[in-house]
Formats: structure tokens, sequence, C-alpha cells
């Protein structure tokens, strides 16, 4: 049965809120609803955000972190160990390993993982970046923190080939991630624990 919607311009926001991921028209009218019900200062505090965000949030020209300015607050922060990198998928797999407060290296996102059948190449992911740092020098030790799928581990091997002879340490997590599990919704235990337990990396599919 057909959602009933008695205005117009409800109508149209419940449909820019159903756009969201894991976002239903349900949830969506919920949500549209409730923000009838702030006062307008509110929801215009609320709509500036994301006007603000759009327009103002950076990437981080070193890692491909998010960030208020040119270079992320991890990436400046002279106390976490620049030697050590954690290759990464995306910025939520960044958020997820912070949480367990027990990472103190840095980071690189790729942007994506390797996959044939999508038509994702290496030349489509944050790769070519990576190598500029390793090339630079200073980093003793990269860590492949990557979802436990065929794409993550095509993606490892990818770049163990690129990175090998170059005199750098290349480890992965300890596979208390399940296989075909994303590190976003790994519990802050088993991440933890996942990367104190690295172990090297094998190199092979």
């Amino acid at each position: 049965m057909e959602q009933y919607i008695p205005s117009k311009l409800l109508s149209n926001a419940v449909d820019q809120f159903a756009k969201l991921p894991g976002v239903g028209r349900r949830t969506a009218l919920r949500l549209v609803l409730e923000l009838l019900k702030r006062d307008e200062n509110s929801v215009t505090a609320f709509a500036n955000s994301i006007t603000e965000l759009k327009q103002n949030i950076r990437t981080c020209k070193i890692c491909g972190n998010l960030s208020d300015s040119e270079t992320c607050s991890i990436c400046t922060n002279h106390s976490r160990n620049h030697s050590l990198v954690c290759v990464v998928e995306n910025v939520r797999d960044i958020i997820a390993i912070e949480q367990t407060g027990t990472y103190r290296g840095t980071y690189h996102v790729l942007g994506g993982l390797i996959s044939p059948m999508d038509g994702i190449g290496p030349s489509e992911l944050n790769i070519s970046s990576l190598t500029q740092r390793i090339e630079q020098g200073g980093i003793d030790e990269i860590i492949f923190a990557l979802s436990a799928n065929m794409e993550g581990d095509t993606t490892c091997f990818y770049l163990s080939r690129l990175i090998s002879g170059k005199g750098i340490k290349i480890s992965q997590i300890a596979r208390g991630v399940a296989f075909g599990g994303d590190l976003e919704y790994t519990d802050e235990i088993t991440l933890s624990r996942s990367i104190e337990n690295r172990t090297e990396y094998g190199g092979s599919l």
C-alpha cells in the first residue's frame, strides 16, 4: 500500500531522506516529522551544518582521510608513529579502528577495493599516492586492514607485489575479522586484537 503523506513539501523532504542508505520511507517520514517539531533555529542549524559539510570538507592530501583542512589531524599529530601506515578501504574503517584507542600509527585510504567484476582496477584507487609516500621514505611497516573477502585479498596481493623489495615490513590484521566481514561492523575488542596480533603478510591469494 502506498504511503499516505498529506503534503507535497513533506513528501519531497521524505524523498530526500529516503535516498540515504539504510533509510526506508517509514524511517524517513519519522525523521522529517521529528524535524518539524523542532524550532526554526534548530532546523536552520541542521540544514546549515549539512551545507557547510558539503562545501568545506576536504580530503587529506597525505592519507585521504576526511579533514577540515589540507592535512588531517592524524597526519599532523606528532605523537603518532608515522613510520607505521595502516591501509584501509574507506574513512569508515579509520573511524572503526580509532574507536579501539589502541592504534597509534597513521593511515592510507584507498577509496575502495580492486574488483574487476565491478570495473574497479588499481587506477581507480588511491594507490599512486601510497607509492609516493613509500618513495619519500620514513615508512617501516605497512598494515593491510582490508575487508576479509575476495576483493580485499586481491587488493592486498596487488599492493604486496607493488611494495615488496623496498625494505618495508608488510603485515595483515589477524583474521579475528570473519571472512566476508567489513571492519566497520566488527566490534572494538575483536578489531583491536586483530591489529595487535597482526601477522606478516604471506603474499598469496
